[in-house]
């Protein structure tokens, strides 16, 4: 890691590597430039890491075009901190300026690209979020002559899914700042612990570990086993026969972790015991099915032969992993229909889960990265056993 204050985790070949890629991409995609707005594609790109975009007052753009450097057009308020990344072409705008933010200078930009297909990608699809307004999308759309905005998602997609040894490193740094507070959970949590009480611990101890922004930290229990696993935390007390599940979404430098650990509290069913048991060999199946050519689909089914007789049994999971980098979730999905094929440089949540009994789930997720002969664990493996909270 470079300690250049002009780059706050990676030098600039990095973002010149990034660049080459996607001019590549987009000749195969008749495509005269990608149009960005959204966080984490305009940090991908520029390396800039800024807090502001969680104000929607003022959108951010920036320009790749088919040939030549990006071209990034944003507030003014932000073009101290982009004139300290590797973008240097910079046009700005004092903003908020709501009769228009940025909408004729983007405009300008985009037509004077070199048209060679008249298209411009954008991220219109899968998994991607445009960073204005939908009526400031619509207006920027309707002022450009003889250039149509397309779906890009593709293109972003194929980009962000190979990761760089630079970017596998911070993911690995995230998941081992989680690994030490899931490994310290039994220490620190005790019988009778609310849900928001052991929330509120594990993220203080994450904090104090370096972690970067956390997201999310899911903390659920119940007899047997969670009835869900999306909502936040209640001030119900863990109690005898509780399974604890804590799942987290923390960072390193923009980078996530996600995976998750479950803790037996006090004395649980032999029925719980049992589906985590299956739960994880299920998981020993995805890592093990996890590997270059083999599409994402494939990975799933070998899951779901353990959890069910029927692989269509398990459709209801609706995925069992995903992808991993700058958002906590990212494509491709470990579900049925998915023949995203697996390649070297990605890093995938493997995830099966299982409602054993009416309102009472078991998960288990993993981390690896697909290397050229097959998948590396990243995350510590879980036990086999069910860890305890007495």
């Amino acid at each position: 890691m470079t300690t250049d204050r002009y780059y706050k985790g990676f030098n600039r070949s990095e973002y010149e590597s990034r660049l080459i890629r996607a001019q590549a991409l987009m000749g195969e995609h008749k495509l005269d430039g990608i149009l960005l707005s959204s966080m984490d594609n305009i940090r991908y790109t520029a390396g800039i890491d800024s807090t502001f975009w969680e104000s929607y007052t003022r959108p951010w753009f920036v320009l790749v075009p088919a040939e030549g450097d990006p071209i990034a057009i944003i507030p003014e308020i932000g073009r101290a901190i982009m004139e300290t990344t590797w973008v240097k072409n910079i046009r700005s705008w004092p903003s908020p300026r709501p009769e228009d933010e940025g909408t004729s200078l983007l405009v300008e930009a985009i037509s004077a690209l070199p048209r060679r297909h008249g298209r411009i990608g954008a991220e219109l699809g899968m998994e991607l979020r445009i960073g204005m307004p939908v009526a400031q999308f619509l207006d920027i759309r309707s002022k450009l002559q003889g250039v149509e905005i397309v779906d890009g998602s593709h293109l972003i997609w194929l980009l962000r899914m190979i990761k760089s040894s630079g970017e596998v490193a911070r993911i690995q740094k995230a998941i081992d700042i989680a690994a030490v507070t899931f490994d310290d959970v039994p220490n620190f949590i005790r019988i009778g612990d609310s849900e928001r009480t052991v929330q509120r611990e594990f993220r203080g101890r994450l904090n104090s570990g370096g972690a970067g922004a956390i997201p999310a930290v899911i903390v659920r229990s119940d007899l047997g086993g969670p009835f869900e696993i999306t909502g936040g935390p209640r001030d119900r007390p863990i109690a005898n026969g509780d399974l604890l599940f804590i799942d987290t979404g923390t960072t390193f430098d923009g980078y996530f972790c996600d995976y998750d650990r479950n803790y037996r509290v006090g004395d649980v069913s032999d029925a719980l015991k049992r589906a985590h048991e299956q739960v994880w060999r299920a998981n020993e199946a995805g890592l093990a099915a996890a590997r270059p050519g083999v599409p994402a689909e494939s990975v799933f089914a070998a899951m779901a032969t353990v959890l069910s007789s029927r692989t269509n049994d398990l459709n209801s999971n609706g995925r069992m992993g995903h992808g991993l980098g700058l958002r906590v979730t990212e494509p491709p999905s470990i579900r049925l229909g998915d023949r995203t094929l697996l390649a070297p440089g990605m890093v995938l949540c493997i995830e099966p889960g299982l409602e054993y009994e009416p309102g009472k789930i078991v998960l288990h997720e993993e981390t690896v990265l697909i290397t050229h002969d097959g998948a590396e664990l990243l995350t510590p493996r879980a036990p086999r056993e069910l860890p305890t909270i007495g």
